[in-house]
């Protein structure tokens, strides 16, 4: 059930893919594929690191088919997710953090390496490095095609490791789907070139990175759109006030971009949510009656390399602009 979204139209040609817990679909499709290949067997340790919903993912799959299951996690996963972690029997290391995103990051994983390489029956699931993560996302294409009834859609979502926008993308494709795929980054990633750009509110979380990953296949993005922590925060506030979609930074930051092109075009418009906005009650919703609604007013400002950058929202068409973006 949870590695199954819900497909919801909020209005006329504006939909939103909602998940529970996005990445189960992913980490159940490896970890299926793995026992089928025979890489591991009941008994083995998956290790990895994430800031939050993998490690769910992961704990999940683990449970699912008797592995075990170790967890390197970023001071982003809290006591909530802590407690979902432990009772689905996952152990958990959480070093503390240092406020310089790249380091903690680049220090997680080469901690899940060296845990590999102590422990016997040890296995890197390598969830920014190991394409094989799209498969679990291209079969939910199925019911976006579908519903949309239409040989054309916009696709917009959050970047992090890449896998669902690429993976989705690629399902819509291959079902006779054009789709314009748009990605969403957080100022501060190194993904897209903005690790110059600071936006201290904007913790990476699931969205963008703070070192290079090896699954982002950056071909498939027409657009990107960098968006700062107000923006992405007021996105997830107008989004539940006007659709009653409960969401966190990921999708109010999707959300934006999404009701931004919805303005301006007659194709249908899809963006990805990837979970409930229960983590954010005491950062993004806390205090949210102050915050404005995103409006007409809205919009981002055009750029051409790295170097115009700038908080709080801006965009460039990524094929034609791409190669431009790196650290000035």
């Amino acid at each position: 059930m949870l590695a199954q979204p819900a497909f919801v139209q909020l209005e006329p040609n504006l939909f939103v893919i909602r998940f529970e817990c996005m990445k189960v679909a992913s980490a159940l499709g490896v970890v299926d594929s793995l026992i089928q290949d025979g890489v591991v067997e009941k008994g083995d340790t998956l290790v990895d690191s994430s800031s939050g919903l993998y490690a769910l993912a992961l704990a999940l799959a683990c449970s699912k088919y008797d592995l075990r299951c170790h967890i390197v996690a970023s001071p982003a996963v809290d006591p909530a997710l802590m407690v979902q972690l432990t009772s689905l029997g996952a152990t958990v290391e959480q070093p503390s953090g240092t406020g310089d995103a790249t380091f903690d990051q680049g220090a997680r994983v080469q901690r899940v390496q060296e845990i590999v390489a102590e422990l016997p029956g040890a296995y890197w699931m390598r969830q920014y490095h190991d394409t094989r993560h799209y498969d679990g996302y291209r079969s939910m294409a199925h019911t976006v095609a579908a519903s949309l009834r239409s040989d054309e859609v916009v696709l917009v979502g959050g970047v992090g490791t890449g896998v669902s926008t690429a993976g989705i993308g690629q399902g819509l494709a291959d079902r006779g789907v054009d789709p314009t795929v748009i990605g969403v980054q957080p100022f501060g990633s190194v993904s897209f070139g903005s690790q110059h750009v600071e936006d201290p509110e904007f913790l990476i979380s699931g969205l963008g990175s703070g070192i290079p990953f090896g699954n982002i296949d950056y071909s498939i993005y027409r657009e990107i759109h960098w968006i700062d922590y107000a923006t992405a925060r007021r996105g997830a506030v107008t989004v539940l006030r006007r659709h009653g979609l409960f969401a966190g930074l990921s999708s109010g930051a999707a959300y934006a971009v999404a009701s931004w092109h919805h303005r301006s075009t007659d194709r249908p418009v899809v963006f990805i949510s990837p979970d409930p906005g229960h983590r954010y009650l005491s950062t993004v919703f806390a205090g949210a009656d102050s915050v404005s609604e995103l409006g007409q007013a809205d919009a981002p400002r055009p750029v051409s390399s790295s170097s115009e950058l700038a908080p709080p929202w801006c965009w460039t068409p990524w094929q034609s602009t791409g190669q431009g973006f790196t650290a000035p």
